[in-house]
C-alpha cells in the first residue's frame, strides 16, 4: 500500500515480530522504529505480535527495520521458499532474477543458481506472497513454480506453541517432585508421604537448574536485552524473582553440608514452580490469540481455490491465483463464485451471506455484478472477471480487517503509559518490601523478605495490562466483518458509539438507488408513443440516474429510439437535444423558464407528483409545452426499521440530497426522519457536516456515491454503504457491506459493546495489580500463588476479549 504526502511516496508496511513478552516491549519497539530516520509512523500490536509502520523507502529500506528489531533484542519472522526457474541462458539472467526480486517490498534475500535452475527466497509473509514472487518472475521473462515439499514456512505460532508445550512438560516433570516435597512441609499436609529423596537438596539442585537456566533462559535472555536497550519488561521481573529464590537455595545447599540431615527449608520449588506456571499462563494465552484472529482465517477460508475458465474454446481448470481480469469463468450451480465479474450469461440466485451477512439469496442475470467467495445456488452463470487477486472484495475486505485488528484505538494510550512505567515501579515496591520485613516487621529473617518480595515481582507481571486493548479490539473488529460491518481501524471502532448526529444521503442509500419511470402525461394533442420516443431518444445520451430510469422504461415499451443530435446536459437544470429535427429539452421549471415556455396548469399536477415523493421533469418540444414525465426511487423496505431504531438511541437523524424540497420531504416523511437538507450540491454535503460539527455535534455521514466522498471523508465517522461506489468505500471510515441502513445502529452497538470490554478488560488487568501487589507485600500471597494469579490475569482479560467472537446483534 504506498501514499503521497508533502514528504514524497510514502510506503506502509508490516513486520511480524516474535520475542515479545508484555506490553513494555511493544512500546520499546515502537519507539526504536519511530526514531529511525524516514520512518514516519510505528505501531506495534502486543496481542498480533506485529509492527505496522510507514515510511520512506527512499530513506530507509525494510533490512534496517529489521536489524534495528533485532538490535532491540527481538525477531521477525520470516519464511523461505524454493522455486523452479526456467528460461535462464546466462548468469546475467540470473543476476536480473535477483535484483527483480530483490525490489519485491518485502522480499529479503534471493539467491538464484544458474546451474541447478533454481531460487530460494527469504520474505515477510505478511508483505508479499508466492503469487506476487511467481508473477515478477514472469514480468522478466522466465517461469517460476513453487518446490512444494522445500518450502520452510507453516504458521510461526503453530511452532512457537508446540515449543511451549514442549517446555511446560519438562518444566512441569522436574517441578513436580519439588512441589510434591513443599506441600509436605505445611503441617495441616504431614500425612501426605514424601520420599526422602525429594527432601534432599541436593536432588532438588539438579530437578531446580535445568528449569531455571535451560528452560528459563528466555526470560535471562529478554532480561538481558532489555536492560541492555535501558528499560525493563516481564522478563526481568521473572528473572529477578526466579533468580533469587534460586540462588538463596543454593547458598543454603552449600551450607548444608555443615549440617545434619535434610531439614534445610530451600526455595527451590518457589523458582521452577514459577517457571512452570508463567509458561502455563503463555502457552494459554497464545491459543487465546490465536483464537482471537480467527476471523481473518475464515475470511481467508471463503475464497474458491479453483475457477473454471473458458479460453482459447476450452475449459479450463485453473488455480483461482491464475485468472486474470477479462477471462470468462464458468460457475455451476453449488459452486462458488472464485473472483469479481459481471454476469455474462445465465440466471441463479446467489447466497452473499458470508460477506454481507444477508441471508437471503439475491437474483443475478445478465449485467449484474456479483462477488468472489459467494455462493452460486442453482443456475449455471458465466461471468467476466473484472477484478483479481488482491483487487477482489473478498481480498480487500480481509485487508481492512487486517489492518483494523493492527491498529491501535486511543484508550489504548492509557495502559501504553502505564506499562512504559510499571517494571521499575514495581522492582522499587518488591524492595521496600523486602527491606520493610527485614528489617521491621521481622528482623533478620532473610528467607522470609525475600518470599514476600519475589511475590511481589511476579504477582505484577504487566501481561494483562499488554493485552487488554488489542485483544477487544480484535476480536470486536472480527466479528463485525462477520456481521458486514468493516471498521478501517481501531480509533472507528471506539469513536463510533460516541455518534450523536447521523447524516444519510437519499438515493442510494436512504431509498434504493434505482429509480423507475412512474408517470407519463403528454399534453393534449401530442401523441404518446412519439411522446416517449422523443423523450428516451434525448435522455439516453444522460448519464444520470434518472435519465437511465426513464430510457429504460421507454424500452419497455417496445419503441425503438432515434438518434439524438445536438446533446447537451444542463447541470442542475436538464437537457437539450435534437431528435428527428425536433428541438427536445427536458427538466425542473427553471429550465423552462430560460426557454420562455409556460407550462401552465401543469404546474399544479407536478406539485401533486412532488409531494408524492416523485421527481417530476417538464418537456418542450420546438419551444412548447409538451408533457411531462416522472420519475420515483422507492425507500428500501427497512429504511423506516433502521431510522427508528437510531431515533430510539437518542440519535438525531437527517437526510442530505440535491433533489428538490419537496420530493426530498415526501422521501423523508416515508423513513420517519423528520429533518431534511435538500437542494445541496455535492460539495455542498462536506460544508453542511461542518456545520454540524462546528455546533458541537459527533457526526456520521452515511452514502454512497463518488459525490459523496468529500462529506464522508470531513465526518466524524464516514460510513460507505458497500453496495456503492469503490470511492465512497474509500473515503469511508466504515463500510456497511449489507446495504442495509439497520446496519448503522448494530454498527453503533458493536462499538458500545467492544468499548465496553476493553474498559473490563483494563479495569480487571490493573484490579489485579492493585489488589495483588498490597497482598504479596503483606505476606498472604505464597510465591507460586502469585504465579498462578498472573497467569490468570492474562487468561482471563483474553478469554472476555474473546467473549466479543459471539456477539448477536
Amino acid at each position: 500500500m504506498e501514499k503521497t504526502d508533502q514528504a514524497g511516496t510514502q510506503q506502509q508496511t508490516t513486520l511480524q515480530i516474535t520475542g515479545m513478552t508484555c506490553a513494555a516491549c511493544a512500546n520499546r519497539i515502537e519507539k526504536g522504529l519511530g526514531k529511525l530516520d524516514g520512518v514516519t509512523e510505528a505501531t506495534v500490536n502486543f496481542a498480533l505480535e506485529q509492527a505496522s509502520v510507514t515510511y520512506d523507502p527512499d530513506q530507509i529500506k525494510l533490512q534496517d527495520m529489521e536489524q534495528k528489531i533485532e538490535a532491540l533484542g527481538y525477531g521477525t519472522v520470516k519464511e523461505t521458499a524454493d522455486f523452479q526457474i526456467g528460461g535462464m541462458t546466462c548468469a546475467a539472467c540470473a543476476t536480473r532474477i535477483e535484483k527483480g526480486l530483490g525490489k519485491l517490498g518485502g522480499v529479503t534475500r534471493a539467491n538464484v543458481n544458474l546451474a541447478l535452475e533454481t531460487a530460494r527466497i527469504e520474505y515477510n509473509p505478511a508483505q508479499v506472497s508466492i503469487t506476487d514472487m511467481v508473477r515478477k518472475v514472469e514480468q522478466l521473462g522466465y517461469t517460476a513454480a513453487l518446490k512444494q515439499e522445500s518450502r520452510e514456512s507453516g504458521d510461526h505460532r503453530q511452532q512457537a506453541i508446540r515449543k511451549m508445550r514442549m517446555k511446560l512438560l519438562v518444566s512441569a516433570l522436574l517441578s513436580l517432585p519439588l512441589l510434591w516435597a513443599m506441600v509436605g512441609h505445611f503441617s495441616f499436609t504431614s500425612f501426605i508421604w514424601v520420599p526422602a529423596l525429594f527432601m534432599n537438596p541436593w536432588f532438588q539442585l539438579a530437578l531446580a537448574t535445568p528449569v531455571q537456566f535451560a528452560i528459563g533462559r528466555q526470560f535471562y535472555t529478554g532480561a538481558y536485552k532489555a536492560l541492555r536497550n535501558g528499560s525493563a519488561n516481564m522478563d526481568v521481573l521473572v528473572a529477578l524473582g526466579t533468580s533469587a529464590a534460586y540462588f538463596y537455595s543454593l547458598y543454603l545447599t552449600v551450607q548444608s553440608l555443615n549440617a545434619h540431615g535434610h531439614q534445610v527449608e530451600l526455595y527451590y520449588e518457589t523458582s521452577s514452580v514459577l517457571i512452570t506456571l508463567i509458561l502455563l499462563g503463555k502457552l494459554f494465552e497464545a491459543l487465546a490469540k490465536g483464537r482471537s484472529s480467527e476471523a481473518i482465517k475464515s475470511l481467508m477460508g471463503l475464497q474458491a481455490k479453483t475457477a473454471l475458465v473458458f479460453r482459447q474454446g476450452q475449459e479450463l481448470q485453473i488455480p483461482v491465483d491464475e485468472v486474470m481480469a477479462g477471462d470468462v469463468i464458468i460457475v455451476k450451480p453449488g459452486e462458488k463464485i472464485p473472483v469479481d465479474g459481471l454476469v455474462l450469461e445465465g440466471t441463479s440466485s446467489v447466497d452473499e451471506s458470508m460477506l454481507t451477512g444477508e441471508s437471503i439469496p439475491v437474483q443475478k442475470s445478465a449485467q449484474d455484478r456479483v462477488i468472489g467467495a459467494t455462493l452460486n445456488k442453482n443456475g449455471m452463470l458465466k461471468i467476466q472477471a473484472t477484478k483479481v487477486g488482491k483487487e477482489t472484495a473478498l481480498a480487500q475486505i480481509i485487508k481492512v480487517v487486517e489492518e483494523a485488528q493492527g491498529s491501535k484505538a486511543p484508550i489504548q494510550r492509557v495502559a501504553d503509559v502505564i506499562s512504559g512505567i510499571f517494571v521499575p515501579i514495581v522492582v522499587g515496591i518488591a524492595l521496600v518490601t523486602f527491606l520493610v520485613w527485614f528489617f521491621f516487621v521481622e528482623p533478620g529473617e532473610f528467607a522470609g523478605a525475600l518470599e514476600k518480595a519475589i511475590a511481589v515481582l511476579v504477582i505484577a507481571c504487566p501481561c494483562a495490562l499488554g493485552l487488554a486493548t488489542p485483544t477487544s479490539i480484535m476480536a470486536g473488529s472480527g466479528r463485525s466483518a462477520e456481521l458486514g460491518i468493516l471498521f478501517k481501524g481501531g480509533e472507528h471502532l471506539e469513536a463510533t458509539h460516541r455518534i450523536d448526529t447521523i447524516v444519510l444521503d437519499k438515493t442510494g442509500t436512504v431509498t434504493k438507488g434505482k429509480p423507475e419511470l412512474t408517470d407519463v402525461l403528454p399534453a393534449e394533442g401530442i401523441d404518446p408513443s412519439s411522446f416517449l420516443r422523443w423523450v428516451g431518444a434525448a435522455e439516453r445520451n444522460s448519464e444520470h440516474p434518472l435519465a437511465e430510469a426513464i430510457v429504460a422504461g421507454v424500452q419497455e415499451q417496445g419503441l425503438a429510439l432515434p438518434e439524438a443530435g445536438q446533446f447537451e446536459a444542463i447541470p442542475g437544470f436538464g437537457i437539450r437535444a435534437e431528435v428527428e429535427g425536433k428541438q427536445i429539452a427536458i427538466g425542473t421549471r427553471k429550465l423552462m423558464t430560460q426557454l420562455g415556455v409556460s407550462p401552465g396548469a401543469a404546474l399544479e399536477t407536478m406539485s401533486m407528483l412532488e409531494e408524492a415523493g416523485k421527481t417530476a421533469m417538464l418537456v418542450a418540444v420546438d419551444g412548447t409545452y409538451a408533457g411531462m414525465v416522472a420519475v420515483a426511487d422507492t425507500i428500501k423496505e427497512t429504511s423506516k426499521e433502521a431510522v427508528a431504531r437510531l431515533q430510539a438511541l437518542g440519535i438525531e437523524v437527517m437526510m442530505i440530497t440535491g433533489d428538490n424540497e419537496r420530493t426530498a420531504r415526501a422521501i423523508a416523511a416515508k423513513a420517519g426522519i423528520d429533518r431534511v437538507l435538500a437542494e445541496v450540491l455535492p460539495e455542498g454535503k462536506a460544508a453542511e457536516v461542518r456545520k454540524l460539527q462546528d455546533a458541537g455535534r459527533k457526526v456520521a455521514m452515511v452514502g454512497d456515491g463518488i459525490n459523496d466522498a468529500p462529506a464522508l471523508a470531513t465526518a466524524d465517522i464516514g460510513m460507505a454503504i458497500g453496495t456503492g461506489t469503490d470511492v465512497a468505500m474509500e473515503a469511508a471510515d466504515v463500510t456497511l457491506m449489507r446495504g442495509d441502513l439497520n446496519s448503522i445502529p448494530d454498527a453503533i452497538f458493536l462499538s458500545k459493546k467492544t468499548m465496553s470490554n476493553i474498559r473490563q478488560n483494563l479495569f480487571w488487568a490493573l484490579a489485579y495489580n492493585v489488589i495483588g501487589i498490597p497482598i504479596a507485600a503483606s505476606g498472604f500471597l505464597a510465591p507460586w500463588l502469585a504465579g498462578a494469579a498472573m497467569a490468570l490475569s492474562s487468561v482471563s482479560v483474553v478469554l472476555n476479549a474473546l467473549r466479543l467472537q459471539r456477539m448477536k446483534l
